[in-house]
């Protein structure tokens, strides 16, 4: 009789996993193809002047979730549940790392300090407008209870700017000053944000002091100091590794695999010591560029940059297909089903606080920056203030996997006042990406008619050659007041050169350093192994050691 129970049981789990596996198969193919949907619709509207493939992924995943809800009777409007996990330990490290390992490391340097200033400087600005906004005005509109911490996780959800989207505003080529400025500040801004939002969860901010704040305040500095640090470090053994072994002259397969891999490794590790993982996989992509890069095989150089490209356009469109789907979950929306009015009184109410958040550092910041500016062609004039104030509006799925880690656990969510934050992010998520973003391209070409496109430092081949005087090329086009003869620089004194003409000097110092002792031990251009009897790697070799730094 035992043995009967026990086998029907186990024929029952048996028929529930088989069905499992089938809905799991079946949700994946479906989503699949939506993504092959989406790939080809928007190469369709590549040159449509309002759309592009972050918008049309969104429509996709509103038009999929409005079909599976009614097929389903209203019980669902998704394939996948959504998970914050999913978001942070598989879709985001793709962005985020190609993002480091394409930027032109001459342009976000060139602007790095106006670019932290952007970042950090105006990320905090706009966090604190919006949690002071929220606590002011929230109480009005009686949505539920929410402690100082929920207010202030609300100002990190809400200032994280949607990087994704951004960088698909501008050209890197036709406005790669403008372009570097958004790109930089996206990544950052997003690093912040997050960093922001997981220093306020290790605290107990009912009890709030001065004590308090300056553990906050600490906490935030060390998690960005140590993260930007782990991920150089990953970079630099990345590329000591294959240097010292150089897995290419046996097999290309086995170095492209350990770039990949010691990438994600140090952004798991990031995640694993609670440090800002975004950061971290950020700068061991710009490492990995300059050293790892030029260290493996010319086919597998090619090969890296083309699947790293590849995997964050893919993980771009997932992110929007789903934030399109989840926009009409079901479960949510029933709690704000008797206020509509409410619902959309908050919304807006953030939309303005993201809105006034956003032009209160842009504007200020841009202003402090030009005074420190003695050429007029590196000021940054009122029509690119008004394009970087536009640009970063948008709002995304760092924004929304945010939301849901604090105010759903697994995805779901019971209390009234927590599906009423999840739904009014869902809202401003896709009025943001939706209508700034439709309105983004017109806006460009209404304030830069006729975008000068930098046909010198900026090109888009990091192998094209380059002469050595265009590395002391300044960004108005004219040469330095350096001039470089052999490895002496003559000219103006040191001091005043670095007063006068920062990027110059730092540049030079930076150079000579890396030439000395960082390429001559972890590899980089002009410091390729080289394989005896290989005419491409001896060509390659001698291309490189003429190219200037990207």
């Amino acid at each position: 009789m035992g043995l009967g129970l026990d086998l029907e049981g186990l024929i029952l789990n048996t028929k529930v996993h088989v069905k499992s596996d089938y809905y799991y198969v079946t949700s994946i193919t479906l989503f699949v193809a939506l993504l092959c949907a989406c790939i080809v619709i928007g190469h369709l509207l590549e040159e449509n002047r309002w759309m592009n493939e972050s918008i049309t992924a969104l429509f996709f995943g509103l038009i999929s979730g409005a079909i599976i809800l009614l097929t389903t009777k209203g019980k669902s409007s998704h394939i996948l549940v959504f998970s914050e996990d999913l978001f942070f330990i598989y879709v985001l490290p793709p962005i985020i790392f190609n993002a480091g390992f394409q930027v032109k490391k001459k342009q976000f340097f060139r602007n790095f300090l106006t670019i932290m200033m952007f970042g950090v400087a105006g990320t905090l600005v706009s966090f604190t407008i919006i949690s002071f906004g929220a606590i002011g005005s929230f109480s009005r509109l009686n949505i539920g209870s929410l402690d100082i911490g929920d207010y202030l996780a609300i100002g990190a959800i809400f200032s994280a700017t949607d990087s994704v989207c951004t960088l698909q505003v501008l050209s890197q080529d036709e406005t790669p000053f403008l372009y570097s400025l958004v790109f930089g500040e996206g990544v950052v801004n997003d690093a912040t944000s997050v960093v922001l939002f997981n220093a306020i969860q290790k605290f107990d901010l009912v009890h709030l002091d001065a004590v308090i704040v300056l553990q906050l305040i600490g906490n935030f500095f060390y998690l960005f100091l140590t993260s930007t640090i782990l991920g150089a470090l990953a970079g630099l053994l990345s590329a000591y590794i294959i240097k010292k072994l150089y897995f290419g002259r046996h097999s290309t397969d086995r170095e492209v695999s350990l770039m990949m891999l010691m990438a994600y490794l140090s952004y798991m590790i990031a995640q694993l010591l609670d440090l800002s993982s975004i950061l971290t996989v950020f700068f061991c992509g710009i490492v990995m560029s300059h050293y790892t890069w030029h260290n493996v095989t010319e086919s597998s150089r090619i090969t890296t940059k083309h699947v790293f490209a590849t995997l964050s356009f893919i993980s771009e469109i997932f992110l929007f297909l789903y934030v399109g789907m989840d926009a009409l979950d079901i479960e949510k929306w029933k709690f704000v089903s008797d206020s509509p009015l409410k619902q959309v009184s908050l919304s807006s109410l953030l939309l303005g606080l993201v809105l006034v958040g956003r032009a209160a550092f842009v504007f200020p910041l841009s202003f402090l920056l030009n005074l420190a500016k003695k050429s007029s062609s590196e000021k940054i004039n009122f029509r690119q203030q008004v394009i970087i104030w536009w640009a970063g509006l948008m709002r995304g799925a760092v924004s929304i996997a945010l939301a849901y880690n604090q105010f759903t656990r697994a995805g779901h969510t019971q209390l009234r006042s927590n599906a009423i934050m999840i739904t009014s992010t869902i809202t401003v998520v896709l009025f943001s990406t939706v209508v700034f973003g439709l309105l983004t391209k017109p806006l460009i070409r209404l304030l830069l008619p006729h975008a000068p496109k930098h046909l010198s430092s900026m090109s888009s081949d990091p192998l094209s050659p380059k002469s050595f005087l265009s590395r002391l090329l300044l960004e108005n086009g004219q040469v330095s007041e350096v001039e470089a003869v052999g490895d002496n620089i003559i000219g103006l004194p040191n001091l005043r050169m670095l007063l006068t003409k920062p990027y110059a000097s730092v540049h030079h110092h930076w150079r000579r350093f890396d030439d000395s002792f960082m390429r001559p031990v972890f590899g980089g251009r002009g410091f390729v192994p080289f394989v005896p009897g290989s005419p491409a790697e001896r060509k390659g070799l001698a291309e490189t050691s003429i190219i200037e730094e990207q």
